[in-house]
């Protein structure tokens, strides 16, 4: 975990990627997987169509089918959720996506109208198209599609070029090191989803291809929705459900963020922690943790946040973490103790392994030992974490850092993942009347 987090390892994965690149006499291109059935992709068209502009390199797009379920952690909740989240940030990074009968009501593609997508984009890619052509293109199909208005393809030859195209890209896109649609790669290092878009740039600025180096990119300019942000204690109505884990790197990014807006919002923040979904028997194959890993690292750098001394906590360590934490919560200070732990684990390296690691964790988090570990309820954390995961999992989210928002007469708003806290303090402004005006 250690290595694929390290910036030396990330620094010689690019170099080794400009290297084969050069040797094999091509020019440098940014790669787009775009994935027609995939609303994340729907967004991303609409960004690059912004962020080509921005550069001085080619974009390359090539047609993917969807990730195998392996790679979903949920396959059953998979589809329903990624609706919900890219129809929830969508109108905030573009046009919203255009769903038939409404977002809440909609349905995934039908097969035979993915086929005529796919087709009707691998006829452009045959014919070699500017860049501002596919994504123009693309998005006009993804209208279509998501309406349920595209009719279906009855042309055989061009079916069997759309499969024939979609598999070169899905293959390309596993040699190169990815499994999802929606994805860009440059030169070693993968991309996924538009806010991942500033880290590229940035990059793409120090090595000379991008324009205005000095404003940046940001992919919400182009929203129809603008984020709002707290300006104050929040209404007292509301509640905040927060489900990290002990061993996420991306609770552990995540973490100084959501205390900075507990503190700034004075929310009632439930803290509840859930069992990793490794040790809950959620897959995550070895191109995912890959991915993972070397998003956090450059999220953590992104945001200040140390990152990368690891010492993992699987099996019997976090077991020994989570017995801490009703002792730790009956103290007031359950978010003091998550914060602690996650900084021992994926930043200070501290042995939380050992007993005087636990110590050094507890004391961090400005809690008595003895008080903490006898405190009664230190037996029961199972029942109480099986008890989180089965909240989390009823509100349709499996992966953490999960939020749920809860206040009298509006339905609960649940969103994941550690580049969602703006949305989550976005809805915290907006049931508090803080329109920012």
């Amino acid at each position: 975990m250690r290595v694929l987090a390290s910036q030396h390892v990330l620094q010689r994965r690019r170099s080794r990627a400009q290297n084969l690149r050069r040797k094999n006499n091509e020019a440098a291109a940014i790669h787009y997987f775009h994935q027609v059935d995939d609303p994340y992709s729907f967004i991303m068209v609409q960004q690059l169509s912004h962020f080509a502009a921005a550069i001085d390199i080619p974009i390359k797009p090539h047609l993917v089918s969807g990730a195998a379920d392996a790679f979903k952690g949920d396959a059953s909740r998979y589809d329903a959720w990624a609706m919900a989240d890219a129809g929830g940030i969508a109108p905030f990074l573009g046009a919203p996506i255009p769903v038939a009968n409404g977002f809440t009501s909609a349905r995934l593609p039908a097969e035979e109208q993915i086929s005529a997508a796919n087709a009707e984009l691998a006829a452009l890619l045959a014919n070699n198209p500017a860049q501002a052509d596919f994504f123009t293109l693309a998005q006009t199909t993804g209208n279509a599609l998501w309406r349920h208005q595209l009719s279906p393809n009855a042309n055989t030859a061009s079916q069997t070029r759309a499969e024939t195209t979609v598999r070169a890209g899905n293959e390309l896109r596993r040699r190169l090191g990815h499994y999802q649609g929606g994805t860009i790669y440059f030169d070693g290092e993968w991309y996924w989803g538009a806010d991942r878009l500033p880290h590229l740039f940035k990059r793409l600025a120090a090595e000379g291809y991008a324009r205005g180096t000095d404003a940046g990119f940001d992919p919400y300019q182009a929203g129809c929705q603008a984020r709002l942000q707290i300006n104050g204690p929040v209404a007292r109505e509301l509640s905040l459900e927060y489900f990290p884990s002990l061993r996420s790197p991306y609770s552990a990014v995540a973490h100084p963020a959501v205390e900075a807006l507990a503190n700034k919002s004075q929310i009632n923040l439930v803290p509840r922690p859930v069992m990793p979904m490794l040790m809950r028997g959620v897959t995550a194959p070895a191109a995912k943790q890959r991915y993972i890993l070397t998003d956090c690292a450059r999220e953590a750098q992104a945001h200040g946040v140390p990152f990368g001394n690891f010492v993992d906590p699987f099996g019997e360590p976090v077991k020994r973490g989570f017995a801490l934490f009703p002792g730790a919560q009956a103290q007031g200070k359950g978010m003091a103790f998550i914060g602690a732990y996650l900084q021992a684990a994926f930043a200070a390296g501290i042995d939380i392994d050992s007993k005087k690691g636990l110590q050094q964790v507890v004391n961090n988090a400005g809690l008595d030992w003895a008080t903490t570990v006898s405190h009664a309820d230190s037996e029961s954390w199972p029942e109480l974490l099986e008890n989180n995961v089965s909240s989390m999992l009823d509100a349709g989210l499996w992966g953490v850092p999960s939020f749920r928002i809860s206040s009298p007469g509006e339905p609960d708003f649940c969103c994941w993942g550690q580049d969602r806290i703006w949305r989550v303090e976005h809805e915290l402004a907006l049931r508090s009347r803080q329109l920012n005006i």
